[in-house]
């Protein structure tokens, strides 16, 4: 079964991988793109980079890393907090939703440097953006997941003279995790995406601020080699969360 799972993407990857490396290797992906053949770096390339790179590249990333999984939990507690509001009370929902899909509508890149500029170069910045990203999955599929609750199931509980408490421990808690565990995959896997933007802002380490340096110094190879590391961290903390959620909601 897991072979069934697993084999026909990684066929179709290192079938894509294969054409890359003859494309670019030949010479005629930088042919069609009308660029110098260093500008087009085949995967062959990009590991040999990687390898010989590798105490830069992983040290960078091992920076990213903490930004990643600082600002997710930042989000995952915050995107809790207000899901658990909103399902408390429908003055607040009306009052705060709007707010939450507006927080959405606001271009990373534009707001990145202003938090740099009113919180500095440190970590802040970084955490703040990346939570901004991640807040908005966690919220609204926890929020669903609290709506899925089955109104039998809470009118029982009444009748048994069930707290508040007890009915949201017992009821709509294990109603709402798998929503709570998808919004946390999605949201593992753009997570990356505000790391970089953070970086970019204004950083002195870190993937994001190691690609810069390699772009000005038209370093390609080693430019795939820190995105291919960013896409590898975002898979393995999707995998973990998905893990974490079959040894949790084991009801599925």
């Amino acid at each position: 079964m897991k072979a069934r799972i697993w084999l026909p993407p990684l066929l179709l990857v290192l079938f894509l991988l294969g054409l890359w490396q003859l494309a670019a290797s030949s010479g005629f992906l930088a042919d069609v793109l009308g660029l110098e053949d260093f500008l087009v770096p085949a995967p062959s390339e990009i590991a040999d980079v990687l390898w010989q790179d590798r105490d830069l590249i992983f040290d960078n990333a091992g920076t990213t890393l903490v930004e990643i999984a600082a600002g997710f939990g930042l989000a995952l507690i915050s995107g809790l907090a207000v899901a658990v509001a909103f399902r408390g009370s429908d003055l607040v929902r009306r009052a705060g939703y709007p707010l939450v899909v507006a927080s959405q509508t606001i271009p990373v890149i534009v707001i990145a440097p202003v938090l740099v500029v009113w919180f500095g170069y440190g970590i802040w910045p970084k955490l703040l953006i990346i939570s901004l990203i991640c807040f908005f999955p966690i919220t609204v599929n926890t929020l669903d997941g609290l709506r899925r609750v089955d109104p039998e199931a809470v009118r029982m509980m009444r009748s048994l003279d069930g707290s508040r408490m007890t009915i949201f421990r017992r009821v709509e808690v294990p109603t709402a995790l798998p929503g709570v565990f998808t919004g946390a995959r999605i949201a593992a896997a753009v997570a990356v995406i505000g790391a970089v933007f953070g970086e970019w802002a204004g950083s002195d380490k870190g993937l994001g601020h190691l690609i810069l340096q390699d772009n000005a110094q038209l370093m390609t190879a080693r430019m795939f080699a820190s995105v291919f590391v960013l896409s590898l961290i975002a898979i393995s903390l999707y995998a973990l969360i998905g893990l974490l959620e079959r040894a949790v909601v084991r009801w599925r």
